[in-house]
């Protein structure tokens, strides 16, 4: 592939120095960036990259010759890590396996990861410390193929009025695609079951406000098509999506960026990209930087969930 014989550029990251190899080799043909880019993209959004992925256990998206090339899902951590890269051991009952994930506690364990040509970051709602016990909800808005973008606009102002009647605060972000992800940080006192619970109760709360916009229905295929699906199923066990800050395997390397409430009426996602959101970053900072700070309690949604008595089906 053209760029592939470039010498290997050098970079420091804090106190360490990561090797990259390849650095011409484009990652994004819509406007030829490159593997270098990439690193330096992440570089840019470094404190904003770390605050959404540290002590998480995070799946890897590998596009090794670009994002027009194969994907790659790696759980593991590749070989030949050094020594100073983490790792969160995961178990899956299921298949009686387990991995040692990636789990980023500082901007080199990025930068490497970009050298693994990683592109997209998918990491857990819970941390190390208990990985079975999620400090994160997560409220996907994933719009049906004939539903606009300005149909998930009105759904997340829904979204925020119920957040705000129950005294939680959402921090929205693109997803990178045409939906909206709005997350709220709880306290880590219940599994993902009880989460999932919790997540569809306030889902199917969102639908009775929603003048139709949103679709529960269990089959993708009998959701009317014009409508936002709230997909409370993130909430699953070893369900992620895209990090704030993480980049999207496409060729126009669009980003999952943070926004501002404020932003929602008008926001076009298409406009953050590894181009743009640098200096957007330099100049508000990360979005989300204040989450911990703001802890949920999700005893009333599980509340919800009792009252309303609805079974949803088991993913496994």
């Amino acid at each position: 592939m053209a760029g592939s014989g470039a010498p290997a550029v050098e970079l420091a990251v804090g106190d360490r120095v990561v090797r990259v190899s390849n650095p011409q080799r484009v990652y994004f043909s819509a406007r030829g960036e490159t593997k270098l880019d990439l690193a330096r993209y992440y570089l840019s959004v470094g404190d904003g990259i770390v605050n959404a992925l540290r002590e998480r256990p995070c799946m890897m998206h590998r596009f090794p010759d670009g994002v027009d090339g194969e994907k790659v899902h790696q759980k593991r951590l590749p070989r030949g890590a050094p020594p100073w890269v983490e790792t969160v051991r995961v178990h899956f009952p299921r298949y009686g396996r387990h991995a040692d994930e990636l789990c980023v506690t500082e901007l080199a364990s990025v930068i490497w990861a970009v050298q693994m040509s990683c592109v997209e970051f998918h990491p857990w709602n819970s941390r190390r410390a208990d990985t079975e016990k999620p400090d994160e909800w997560r409220i996907d808005l994933d719009p049906m193929p004939a539903a606009s973008f300005d149909i998930v606009r009105k759904v997340a102002l829904v979204v925020r009025e119920v957040l705000d009647e129950l005294g939680a605060v959402g921090f929205p972000k693109t997803s990178g695609g045409k939906g909206l992800h709005i997350y709220v940080r709880i306290t880590p006192e219940w599994g993902f079951q009880d989460v999932r619970r919790a997540a569809h109760a306030f889902a199917r709360e969102v639908e009775r406000r929603s003048d139709g916009l949103v679709d529960l229905s269990w089959w993708r295929r009998e959701r009317d098509p014009a409508s936002v699906f709230v997909d409370y199923n993130q909430n699953a066990r070893d369900h992620t999506i895209r990090s704030a800050y993480s980049v999207i395997g496409v060729p126009e390397a669009r980003v999952s960026t943070p926004i501002g409430w404020e932003e929602v009426p008008d926001v076009d996602p298409r406009e953050f990209t590894i181009a743009t959101v640098p200096a957007r970053f330099a100049k508000l900072g990360d979005l989300h930087a204040a989450i911990d700070s703001h802890v949920f309690d999700l005893t009333p949604l599980l509340e919800w969930a009792d009252r309303d008595g609805q079974e949803i089906p088991d993913l496994d």
